[in-house]
């Protein structure tokens, strides 16, 4: 008996469908390529229950006779390629005709189509991949596919599927990535009956852009424009200053191709060198127009994957249009304003208005801290004290933090303080995120944490993946006194802050939280999500490096350092501070062996 066996078409099916469609968001891609493709100018999307129970796209497109409707249902069944050179030169979104068969296999799909010349449309429908019924359907010009119970005969795959809010975000950020890349064309989103987006056509390409990435962008959007002999770079790269904590804020497309690449990623990356600091990333939307016969598509079943005849090219062109339109929008800040503008004391300072620093240990400390660790005296006797440490042990036998002498300031960063037996280095914005860390954490167990509410509130417009991220967040930041509202859409309303965060941007910091959020994966660890909040709000609000100090203002984060569980590195491990012994200094300068 043979072992080798050519497989039932209906398995072959299955497996292509394995390889095109990987969730609910390949579907939406796949077809509105294809409506695009057809020379639409209107698409519009339709999902119930993430995609599980019904995917339909509908366009105004060049649709399709009966006889080519059909033959779209067969495995490499195409309009866009004709001849092996054709494959060469791909100038369409689509071309291996696996899309809707691979589709078809997998789901309860029904093809409904009509050409403007025609009188009647065509109506086929399909189960796990047999065609059940072909008639004719009275319906406007265009194409409209509905796809019903995705997976239902492969459960092994259907298993996979996440939630529904993951899934609307992978959709949802697919369909803006394809709308970012087609500016005239109107796009509409709806879930379960409700509107979620709705993208008009847009003559200037920067409306669309700031239509998807959110319009406080626009005003920090740097036009980009280069032209070589092989390569056309135009679209847009923010200001530095407009950065994330990951890379999804970078959109490439080549010849209207929503991709991942890594050369032109890496091109863009260099041409913010020396802007960013490491561990951040742009945002850019960059278009390359490629002559076709020098670039290949056909490198990834889903089409997300490009290679270049020559990458070096490629990178030389956007890295240098990058580095020239960040150049061009570099200016020398204005004069400072000479008026200092008096506000309510619970009010948030405006940005751009002058006004002097608020010294840290003006503010009111929260209460249920520990007492500084010293003597006994009348408020501490009886009082055990904690064990410090190992690492911090020699420093306390010293009598702690407290007992430093304060030197100074080296750097405008660093405390120089004398101990008894040395010199000890204090780093002032690691140590006082430690400070801010564990009185977040104490913070984070209180029922009712005080906040202010802000004089103007701020609005953060978010894409669906980071919406979804921050609405499962919005009570663990409430503990923590930001107060955050929706505001219809994927958009919020930062009401109230902290106290300590009263000269912290809020929406920068809150757009790092969700994005390590939004990073977290799936289903990401709430306990961890929450530690990366305290950590990036005490990271924000902290007294920075390069910030003088008053002798006043040293000793008083000595004090507060002392009180905290691990004074000796802060959230992100880095020390707090360093020291030197005489003996070891008096060897350094030759006096001892």
């Amino acid at each position: 008996m043979a072992r080798i066996r050519i497989l039932p078409e209906i398995l072959s099916n299955k497996i292509a469908a394995g390889e095109v469609v990987e969730r609910p968001a390949s579907v939406v891609k796949e077809l509105v390529e294809n409506a695009i493709d057809a020379g639409a100018d209107r698409i519009g999307v339709e999902v119930e229950n993430g995609g599980r129970r019904l995917i339909r796209v509908a366009d105004n497109g060049g649709g399709m006779s009966r006889d080519d409707a059909l033959l779209a249902l067969e495995r490499y069944a195409t309009s866009k390629i004709w001849r092996d050179a054709d494959l060469f030169a791909i100038q369409t979104l689509g071309f291996r005709g696996e899309a809707l068969p691979s589709i078809a296999a997998v789901s309860r799909f029904v093809l409904a189509t009509r050409r403007r010349e025609d009188d009647a449309g065509t109506e086929i429908r399909v189960k796990g991949g047999k065609i059940e019924s072909v008639k004719d359907a009275g319906i406007p010009p265009g194409t409209m596919i509905t796809v019903r119970d995705l997976f239902f005969n492969t459960p092994a795959r259907r298993k996979f599927m996440k939630t529904v809010a993951t899934e609307m975000a992978h959709i949802g950020d697919g369909l803006a990535s394809l709308a970012l890349g087609h500016p005239p064309i109107h796009f509409d989103l709806r879930h379960d009956g409700r509107s979620l987006r709705r993208w008009p056509p847009a003559t200037d390409p920067a409306e669309r852009v700031a239509a998807v990435l959110g319009a406080s962008l626009r005003r920090d959007l740097l036009p980009l424009a280069l032209t070589t002999e092989s390569v056309t770079v135009s679209g847009w790269a923010a200001a530095p200053r407009v950065n994330r904590r990951t890379a999804r804020g970078i959109h490439i497309f080549v010849n209207g191709r929503p991709v991942r690449d890594r050369t032109v990623r890496h091109a863009i990356l260099h041409g913010y060198r020396q802007r960013l600091m490491k561990g951040q990333y742009p945002v850019a939307v960059c278009y390359l127009s490629v002559p076709v016969e020098e670039v290949d598509v056909n490198v990834h079943p889903a089409k997300y994957e490009v290679r270049f005849v020559r990458p070096q090219a490629v990178h030389g062109a956007v890295a240098g249009a990058v580095h020239a339109a960040l150049t061009a929008g570099e200016r020398p800040p204005g004069p400072a304003p000479t008026a200092v503008i008096d506000r309510p004391a619970t009010a948030r300072p405006s940005p751009g208005v002058a006004e002097s620093y608020t010294p840290f240990q003006q503010r009111r400390p929260w209460p249920g801290t520990r007492p500084p660790l010293r003597d006994s005296g009348p408020e501490t006797a009886g009082t055990p004290t904690p064990a410090p440490p190992p690492p911090q042990a020699a420093l306390w036998a010293e009598g702690g933090f407290a007992r430093l002498n304060v030197i100074g300031q080296l750097g405008r960063t660093y405390i120089v303080c004398a101990s008894e037996d040395g010199l000890v280095l204090i780093d002032q914005h690691a140590a006082h995120e430690r400070i801010y860390y564990e009185q977040l954490r104490k913070r984070d167990g209180m029922a009712n944490a005080a906040s202010q509410p802000l004089l103007i509130p701020e609005t953060l417009e978010l894409d669906f993946r980071e919406a979804a991220a921050l609405g499962a967040m919005l009570a663990t930041l409430g503990r923590l006194g930001v107060v955050i509202e929706p505001f219809g859409g994927n958009t919020f309303i930062i009401r109230a802050a902290p106290d300590f965060l009263a000269q912290v941007e809020l929406g920068p910091m809150i757009r790092e939280i969700i994005e390590r959020a939004a990073a977290a994966g799936v289903k990401p660890d709430p306990q961890a999500l929450g530690e990366a909040s305290l950590q990036i709000m005490a990271c924000h609000g902290a007294i920075r490096a390069r910030q003088r100090l008053d002798p006043r203002q040293m000793q008083r984060l000595l004090l507060q350092l002392e009180e905290c569980d691990n004074p000796s590195h802060c959230p992100h491990g880095r020390p707090t501070w360093i020291r030197w012994t005489l003996r070891e200094l008096e060897k350094a300068f030759g006096r001892r062996v």
